[in-house]
């Protein structure tokens, strides 16, 4: 496979953590490129006290966020502020996270967020109606652009719109991950190539992303503006040349501190997935010092926590999971329920949405759609009142919830 660039691997058995190692790995590397930190101009913010280069470009992109747009949490902002200096150190990180920008209706600030992130992150590649063959060609293994998607809503939307544009959730989705090319025939004789996905991206609309997509991303849930919230307008040819001079500076910055960065492997507050998701702005971070090691960390933690209750609120597929234990549960946990009975109690809860899930309803085959990925089916059971039934059986669930649902109240849990 090609490389989607130039990643300076971290050496095996180290990790750089916040602290030491960080001054230690990002001190190395001014040594080898002949610089070191710059002193800061102008005022500083805590008292007593000279900020690093890195943390006084944070704040400034931070605040030039918060003239323009009206972010839903100080976390929020935070994330992408982040975020948009991790698009300038695309060469040396392993994961390039996907920002979502989400909103449930209209006017929530999408576009204008888009607007200033476009012009501070590294080389923007707008994609409206761009068909996926002109992104692929359009991302370089050297230098990886920061993809822009609008009106994700009408490329995702939709069934028939999401079958339409499976490539480029294809793309969005291997593009996360460095060493992840795409095999496509090109030229006149149909030679199959290799074309790099990773890139790092920003995508707005209304209603979330495909799930593949929102679980790489950092996910921002835009509102609308309270009647007291008030944003500065933003006009392209009065703001856009300070924004690239912000941007140019927050470039030249990391840029001297490349190599460390391919090096650092932080402490994370979180694993997994959400980890290589968040990674990168914590590095960002920890090279910039001061208060950002620890805003990084907190807003990791928080927004990741957010959608996970997301996920148990809206994600189809765990609800079920949680709203069959607790039928289980009303039942004294019997070691099977006929699939019958186990449907009635799930649309008889009212504030479940199984009454009104599909058609008609939940039915026996939507059951069997929503379990199908766990594994779990229905089996023909002999029941002690006599008889047999189509029924699953408890102790088949046991490992899925374990692994997929919050932990259970003492109702949920009696009997296990």
């Amino acid at each position: 496979m090609a490389s989607d660039g130039p990643l300076v691997p971290a050496p095996a058995g180290t990790a750089a953590t916040a602290g030491t190692d960080v001054n230690r790995a990002r001190d190395e590397a001014e040594d080898r490129e002949g610089t070191g930190p710059r002193s800061p101009s102008g005022p500083t913010e805590r008292t007593g006290t000279v900020l690093s280069e890195g943390e006084r470009l944070l704040n400034e992109l931070r605040e030039t966020l918060a003239r323009y747009v009206v972010l839903p949490s100080p976390e929020a902002l935070d994330a992408v502020t982040l975020w948009i200096a991790a698009t300038h150190l695309q060469a040396a990180i392993q994961h390039a996270p996907r920002l979502a920008v989400v909103a449930p209706v209209k006017r929530c600030g999408k576009s204008r967020l888009l607007d200033v992130v476009t012009e501070t992150v590294h080389r923007p590649v707008i994609t409206v109606n761009s068909t996926p063959a002109a992104i692929f060609r359009s991302i370089s293994k050297a230098d990886p652009p920061t993809l822009l998607v609008d009106e994700a809503d009408t490329i995702f939307g939709t069934v028939k719109a999401a079958e339409k544009n499976e490539e480029l959730r294809g793309l969005l989705n291997a593009g996360h991950q460095r060493n992840r090319p795409s095999l496509r025939v090109a030229g006149p004789d149909h030679t199959p190539t290799e074309f790099p996905t990773f890139a790092m991206a920003a995508i707005a609309g209304i209603g979330d992303l495909p799930d593949t997509v929102m679980d790489r991303s950092i996910v921002i849930r835009m509102r609308r503006r309270a009647p007291g919230e008030k944003v500065a307008a933003f006009r392209t040819s009065r703001d856009v040349p300070a924004l690239h001079a912000l941007r140019d500076r927050i470039a030249s910055w990391l840029k001297t501190h490349r190599r460390a960065a391919a090096h650092l492997e932080p402490e994370m507050p979180v694993e997994d997935r959400a980890a290589d998701t968040w990674e990168p702005l914590v590095i960002v971070a920890d090279l910039a010092r001061g208060r950002w090691p620890d805003l990084a960390r907190t807003a990791c933690a928080a927004m990741v926590g957010h959608e996970a209750g997301e996920e148990e609120d809206t994600g189809l597929k765990v609800r079920i999971l949680t709203d069959i234990r607790a039928a289980f549960a009303s039942c004294n946990n019997p070691d099977a329920l006929p699939t019958t009975r186990l449907i009635n109690i799930l649309r008889e809860d009212p504030e479940a949405p199984w009454a009104e899930y599909g058609t008609n309803g939940l039915t026996p085959r939507l059951l069997g759609i929503l379990l199908q990925d766990y594994g779990i089916r229905s089996a023909n059971i002999r029941f002690p009142e006599g008889g047999q039934a189509k029924g699953f059986a408890r102790n088949k669930f046991l490992d899925t919830w374990e692994r997929y649902c919050t932990a259970p109240t003492s109702a949920d849990s009696s009997g296990a």
